[in-house]
């Protein structure tokens, strides 16, 4: 049973107590997760909140997806698996040119 969601659109100032502050009128909040910049240590403008039941869970997406809250409209739905991303990174973009020495 999954009861985590997805919070989309939020400020950048958004703490993830405010978070638990904002989704426990709903129903029992077992964790938050602000997705924070590596680089700068600042919000990235989403975070995963898990609810303790479905029905919260369910409850909170009533009660929050197109609210306003600091000044802009949530998202928040039912979270879903995170997708499998094609590997490697960084490297060669084609085969690799042989030059040859200039003297």
């Amino acid at each position: 049973m999954n009861t985590k969601l997805y919070v989309g659109n939020l400020s950048y100032q958004t703490t993830e107590n405010d978070l638990e502050d904002l989704f426990s009128p709903f129903g029992p909040v077992t964790e938050v997760n602000l997705m924070v910049d590596k680089m700068n240590g600042r919000s990235r403008g989403f975070a995963f909140v898990t609810m303790a039941t479905k029905e919260g869970m369910d409850a909170a997406i009533q009660g929050l997806n197109g609210k306003e809250y600091s000044g802009r409209n949530l998202t928040v739905n039912e979270a879903r698996p995170r997708e499998e991303r094609a590997g490697g990174g960084g490297g060669s973009h084609g085969p690799r040119r042989e030059y040859s020495k200039r003297y």
